[in-house]
């Protein structure tokens, strides 16, 4: 996988669009944001990521760094999310995914404190 399809998982993120990040994935593929219990298949995680972008008003992520090895991608991002209240809280973040042959995400998982964009 080349840097450039990791930017490409991230303006599909950045999009605001849980069906096209959908479309990334494979259909049993899994979903996990930090500790929370995973998402199993697309449908489930376009609505969790519906009810998620719910909370903020956008985000935009700046890739630091990345890795392939093998199937499995890690990047390192730089997040500003921004707040319902119109304020930007920037966090880092780390996105582990793995593809299958075909080129769709069968796992995906998020690690993030998000505790800067939900503060009062």
């Amino acid at each position: 996988m080349s840097h450039d399809v990791v930017r490409r998982v991230f303006q599909v993120v950045d999009s605001f669009d849980p069906d096209k990040f959908a479309e990334l994935l494979a259909e049993d593929a899994t979903l996990v944001f930090g500790n929370a219990e995973p998402m199993v298949g697309r449908d489930a995680v376009a609505a969790g990521l519906r009810t998620f972008y719910s909370t903020i008003g956008g985000l935009r992520h700046r890739i630091v760094r990345d890795w392939q090895v093998g199937a499995d991608t890690i990047a390192e991002t730089q997040v500003t999310y921004r707040r319902l209240d119109g304020k930007d809280a920037a966090v880092v973040a780390v996105s582990i995914w793995r593809t299958r042959d075909d080129g769709l995400i069968s796992d995906y998982r998020i690690f993030a404190d998000l505790a800067p964009v939900y503060e009062p």
